[in-house]
């Protein structure tokens, strides 16, 4: 049984920039439980999981456009200090609660006296990844 669109996963992962240092790992705790399109992770992610079977363990090298994406330089704004809840911090990331209900993380590049330039594009936009798997059980769709 190889992973479909829509199955429950127990996996274990790594994401690396590649040549560099870690970012975020299962593989020292529990395996993750997801759904696969339920937003744990990111579509451009996921999609490597697709046909891989339980016991099987991969390193896929991407580059920005099949992991992240580029960046955007629309997705840099520059928002009044009125629209932040605290005071913005050089640097920081901030979540920021869209109308929707969604939440949107953005990197604070500079802040003035009026205002802050945010960063909306992803923290890893523009960076060559190491997605590292290993798929511990699987969970099929229920067929309706």
């Amino acid at each position: 049984m190889n992973v479909q669109p829509g199955d429950t996963l127990s996996l274990h992962f790594a994401l690396r920039v590649r040549g560099g240092g870690e970012i975020d790992s299962s593989f020292d705790d529990a395996p993750i439980s997801l759904t696969l399109g339920d937003g744990t992770l990111i579509a451009s992610l996921e999609q490597w999981l697709i046909g891989l079977a339980p016991g099987e363990r991969h390193v896929f090298l991407l580059e920005p456009a099949q992991a992240f994406g580029a960046r955007d330089p629309a997705l840099v704004q520059t928002l009044p200090l009125s629209d932040f809840s605290t005071a913005p911090q050089r640097d920081s990331v901030i979540e920021f609660s869209l109308p929707n209900g969604t939440t949107l993380a953005g990197h604070v590049m500079e802040v003035a006296n009026s205002h802050a330039r945010v960063d909306f594009n992803h923290l890893l936009a523009d960076l060559p990844i190491e997605f590292e798997v290993e798929i511990v059980k699987i969970n099929c769709q229920p067929e309706n």
